[in-house]
């Protein structure tokens, strides 16, 4: 790549980024190509190749900003409350969740693509930014709920990062889906991003303080 000011690489980023992200929001993920991006931006498909080698890490790289901004929304939690009981904790928690569609859209649906089809030193960009979101959930529990145990604390995070990934399927449920729903005679109850979240957390702080 040409030597070029930080500034100026991370502009030609973000614009590769931006057209990746309208090209999302008007195809799937496998029909995306390179050249769908490369025709969206004023770069040439060789020039993007200078600032991401796949689709994958452009991908990659809109999941780690969408983590960056979460993690900036758990932290603000932290320090604008002295105390959170559960029910306060999971409201603001819920709400800094529903903020984020395209991280549970990429999380439910392209994450292992992304991660199997992006350079090593991408992924471990990535994997230290989303260590940032656990972390700042962490300190959450340990500033609100201290007598949870590091244990406990371990548990929560493993299971509502894993909880994270189901989310967007049963919160944006297609026409397709619900009348196949229908025809099979299932019973579905549609629920809001912030409803599945806030009951999530609830149930799993609850089960903590049972304990």
């Amino acid at each position: 790549m040409p030597i070029r000011s930080p500034e100026l690489n991370a502009q030609r980023r973000e614009q590769i980024m931006a057209a990746c992200l309208a090209l999302y929001g008007k195809k799937s993920f496998r029909e995306i190509a390179m050249r769908d991006i490369a025709e969206a931006t004023t770069f040439s498909r060789p020039s993007i190749y200078n600032y991401f080698e796949t689709k994958e890490e452009i991908f990659l790289a809109l999941s780690q900003r969408e983590y960056e901004q979460w993690t900036a929304d758990l932290n603000e939690i932290v320090q604008q409350n002295e105390a959170l009981d559960i029910a306060g904790f999971a409201d603001a928690a819920a709400k800094t969740v529903e903020r984020r569609i395209l991280l549970l859209k990429l999380l439910s649906m392209n994450m292992y693509d992304m991660e199997e089809n992006s350079r090593a030193e991408r992924l471990t960009e990535f994997k230290t930014v989303y260590g940032a979101s656990m972390d700042a959930l962490s300190n959450g529990l340990k500033k609100f709920f201290p007598d949870m145990t590091e244990t406990q604390r371990g548990d929560f995070l493993m299971c509502f990062m894993a909880f994270m990934y189901g989310i967007y399927p049963y919160a944006f449920v297609t026409d397709k889906q619900n009348e196949a729903m229908k025809n099979a005679g299932m019973s579905f109850q549609p629920l809001t991003v912030y409803e599945m979240t806030y009951n999530m957390i609830v149930r799993l702080l609850s089960s903590n303080k049972a304990e």
